[in-house]
């Protein structure tokens, strides 16, 4: 970080000094007795380890220069350290190990890379040891490439890894799992424990959940080789202007804490667990057919493009449960889904849906196009989850095997405001699209079905 012929000046300046802090730490490099003191202070009050860290988790608030830092880091590990801490001894000839740095999304993985390009293109010595560069990574001379992706424990499988960075871990999220993070760390222990490799994760804090906070909660502040770390944003940056901290304060104090302060948020909490929704899915079929017996109704969750789906779900009630016959959501042309969507609600004699007030009177006058009674819902999502939870609860929902969905609904947070009203939404990155609609299906269906008086009493909350 201060050799000029490397990184020049980007890192030079007292306003480094907590991640200098940091990294002698982990890396066991002999610190004098300022920069120790400042280590233990964002370190929960242990020592530094004796020699380099297993894994290190950085909790920082926004603004921490975190993912540039994580830039350098991959940079030090695949081009100086592979030779100082002998990562290049532990391939076999015409092995190229890895350095790989996986962000929450893409943008987030271009500004990384971005990071990692310009320190290598502003020095002679590391432009020299580059091999090839393309729009995933950097090829080095030395048989080591830093590879950047987007959060997914398939990025690292089948490479010889000898470092994983996980950049803003806290918030990782993909539609194929609902653990994310600890999918990614899982796959990358046993690839990462052949070469002895380090683990780093780089993010704000969230809620007391995830991989992040139970590494927090386990080792913060023990003296073992998983390294902890926690600050606040002028800890790792004492150039931002506080005012920003100040107004972000008085304005939501529980998420300016997390933002800024780097404490994880009291007023988050799941909506429903993975449990009570497993239990509610029957094993088959994914879609039931129409059946006279019954009457059926329906919710939609229209999307205008993007990574939103429009979705729509059907259902009937049978005795005291909601049964939800089929859940389908597509992207692409809102108008095609509709035409699509309206020859399904007919095969069940549906002349009537409910659905929210996105798109104004459009979703209205595209389904009545097609003699489809669009009626928009009175409550906003979160009243709809709220009439559904203990409809959830109680078992008295039948969902069908859809991942997606599943997913989607353990995805779901309650965050509690300073005035104690509740609001419910997907978190930070996630969807809730096929959620939304079955919320809204089964909470329609108890408004239009008579509910018997023994069952009345659970859904007061």
């Amino acid at each position: 970080m201060d050799h000029p012929d490397l990184m020049g000046d980007t890192f030079q300046g007292e306003s480094w000094e907590a991640w200098r802090a940091i990294l002698s730490g982990t890396f066991a490099i002999p610190m004098e007795p300022k920069r120790s003191r400042l280590f233990s202070s964002l370190a929960g009050g242990r020592t530094a380890p004796k020699s380099r860290a297993r894994e290190l988790w950085v909790v920082a608030g926004r603004r921490s220069a975190k993912t540039q830092t994580a830039g350098a880091t991959a940079v030090y590990l695949a081009t100086v350290g592979a030779t100082i801490t002998g990562l290049a001894n532990k391939l076999s000839p015409g092995e190229r190990g890895v350095i790989a740095l996986l962000a929450v999304d893409r943008q987030q993985a271009k500004v990384a890379l971005g990071y990692i390009r310009g320190m290598i293109e502003n020095s002679p010595v590391l432009a020299g040891m580059v091999e090839k560069m393309n729009t995933e990574g950097i090829e080095f001379t030395n048989h080591v490439s830093i590879e950047v992706h987007t959060n997914s424990f398939r990025a690292i499988r089948g490479r010889t890894l000898l470092a994983v960075l996980m950049d803003e871990v806290a918030f990782f999220r993909n539609d194929s799992s609902a653990t994310p993070d600890k999918e990614t760390y899982r796959a990358a222990i046993p690839a990462l424990a052949t070469t002895d490799g380090l683990l780093i994760g780089f993010s704000s804090p969230y809620s007391k959940r995830g991989l992040l906070y139970e590494k927090y909660r386990k080792h913060y502040g023990q003296c073992d080789d998983v390294l902890v770390v926690q600050g606040a944003t002028t800890d790792f940056n004492p150039t931002l202007n506080t005012r920003i901290i100040e107004e972000a304060l008085q304005d939501d104090p529980e998420a300016a804490q997390a933002e800024w302060l780097g404490q994880f948020r009291n007023d988050v909490e799941a909506f429903v667990s993975r449990e009570v929704i497993e239990s509610l899915m029957r094993s088959s079929p994914l879609e039931l057919p129409y059946d006279n017996q019954y009457s059926y109704f329906s919710f939609v969750d229209s999307a205008g493009g993007g990574q939103d789906e429009f979705t729509m779900a059907i259902g009937h009630m049978e005795k005291n449960t909601v049964v939800v016959d089929l859940v389908r959501g597509q992207r692409g042309t809102p108008s095609v889904i509709v035409e699509e969507y309206t020859a399904i609600l007919k095969t069940y004699k549906i002349l009537e849906v409910h659905g929210d007030r996105y798109g104004g009177s459009w979703p209205r006058d595209e389904f009545q196009k097609w003699r489809i009674e669009y009626k928009t819902s009175e409550q906003a999502k979160s009243g709809l989850y709220q009439d559904t939870l203990p409809m959830l609860n109680s078992g008295r929902v039948e969902l069908p095997p859809d991942d997606r969905l599943m997913l989607q609904f353990m995805g779901l947070e309650r965050r509690t405001s300073r005035s104690g009203r509740d609001s419910i939404d997907h978190a930070p990155n996630g969807h809730d699209d096929r959620a939304n609609a079955v919320a809204g299906l089964i909470a329609h269906t108890l408004h239009r079905v008579e509910i018997p008086t023994n069952l009345k009493c659970s859904f007061i909350r």
